[in-house]
């Protein structure tokens, strides 16, 4: 049989990862170890496998140079899953019920309408007619009783993507970091939350993760689903339910995998020599993409 063309894979999620994560859990995919069985098999309360999440978690801490007062929890759902699980856990925060919303594309807008059944959502941007570009900040419409101010770092679908990090004035700040986390360096510190869906640059689809502050947990509304509670999946490291072990499993690879290659700095370096390649192309078209 002749062998099979390797394709090179522009997806945005799932996305590509990395042949060398591929080659080593292909190895263990049968026989984790000397588990004698697949990691897709192993009891999430084994001892095996809260290895595994446990060193997922200090990887990415290392990474990120996550501070010790934030949490760091694998959940299930998707980025649009935490549409909801925000605002159920969040919008309590103060007695008002109020969020406000920084609408610059598809993503944001779709969280601030899934917000709106929990709560009063605040738009801090006027509405805007096309998805272009992010107004200057002297311009937003901050509420500074909101429960937190909701941004997406990165709306893939229009292209927008922030170059800064929105003051707030002390409201938490909570951002989908779906398209862009590890990609460059950030100050977890000066956020409240922090949450990614894993196929577009961690790993594979099935894992959401959430980086959540600790004093923000505990407040979430009464009619929160049990797993979707963030202090709930705080206090029982992850494993309330079955999370996504084999999910958890790659991201653990892909994370060790950055590591390797020299942390979020190489991969930053990267990043911009592969967004230098497509602009160049623009800048040099004469026009046609202008």
């Amino acid at each position: 049989m002749s062998e099979s063309k390797k394709v090179i894979n522009f997806s945005p999620g799932p996305a590509k990862i990395p042949e060398e994560v591929l080659l080593q859990a292909q190895k263990e995919l049968v026989s984790y170890g000397s588990a004698g069985v697949s990691v897709m098999e192993l009891s999430h309360r084994s001892s095996q496998f809260s290895k595994i999440i446990n060193n997922t978690e200090t990887c990415l801490r290392e990474l990120l140079n996550i501070p010790n007062n934030y949490k760091v929890l694998f959940l299930q759902g998707g980025g649009c899953g935490q549409f909801s699980a925000i605002p159920l856990n969040l919008i309590g925060l103060k007695p008002d019920h109020t969020a406000d919303y920084v609408i610059t594309g598809s993503w944001s807008s779709t969280a601030a309408k899934e917000a709106e059944k929990y709560g009063k959502v605040g738009r801090v941007l006027p509405k805007l007619d096309t998805y272009t570009v992010i107004p200057d900040q002297s311009t937003w419409n901050l509420n500074p009783d909101a429960s937190y101010v909701y941004y997406c770092a990165n709306e893939t679908i229009h292209g927008v993507e922030f170059q800064f990090v929105p003051e707030t004035n002390g409201v938490p700040l909570v951002c989908d970091m779906s398209s862009n986390i590890l990609s460059r360096h950030i100050d977890v510190s000066k956020f409240g939350l922090i949450f990614a869906g894993a196929q577009k640059n961690i790993g594979c689809a099935g894992v959401t993760l959430v980086i959540v502050r600790e004093d923000l947990l505990g407040k979430a509304l009464p009619i929160t689903p049990v797993v979707f509670c963030f202090n709930t999946q705080a206090g029982n490291s992850s494993l309330y339910n079955t999370p996504p072990t084999y999910s958890i499993y790659i991201m653990g690879l892909v994370f060790e995998w950055m590591k390797r290659q020299g942390g979020v700095h190489h991969m930053e370096e990267k990043s911009i020599q592969k967004s230098s390649a497509v602009y160049d192309v623009i800048n040099n078209s004469s026009g046609f993409y202008m």
